[in-house]
């Protein structure tokens, strides 16, 4: 797997905004082929959980590494969020984004860390490796 760097860190506002399946960058491929879709829940929030395991790792110690697994993370959050059979769940996965892009400027707004949220979605990793 290739991992791809930002080269600086976007606003805050460019964070919160969520993309649209045209917009992705990092993860077009499996945008465009529908791969993303076949995942079950636990799947897709684990693969979300592996990004801000990634994004946790890199923060403080490489600034391009972080800021490319936090877009990456962003990503898969809103491929998830596009989701149709997610339907009922929306407002679960809309809030762990909201919170991830809180926990990467600091948690000034919820009092969210990464190391809470990296806990929270190896739950579903976890899961999705045992079918759950």
């Amino acid at each position: 797997m290739e991992i791809r760097v930002v080269e600086e860190k976007p606003p805050r506002e460019e964070l919160e905004k969520r993309r649209t399946i045209d917009e992705i960058k990092f993860h077009k491929e499996t945008a465009r082929s529908g791969r993303w879709f076949k995942f079950n829940f636990n799947e897709q929030m684990g693969n979300i959980g592996s990004e801000v395991s990634r994004a946790r790792r890199w923060q403080g110690r490489d600034e391009k590494l972080f800021w490319g697994a936090v877009e990456r993370g962003l990503e898969l959050f809103d491929l998830t969020l596009e989701d149709p059979r997610w339907k009922g769940r929306r407002w679960e996965i809309a809030r762990a984004r909201e919170v991830f892009v809180d926990a990467v400027y600091g948690g000034k707004e919820y009092g969210s860390s990464l190391e809470d949220l990296d806990k929270y979605l190896t739950q579903f990793a976890l899961a999705a490796r045992s079918r759950l």
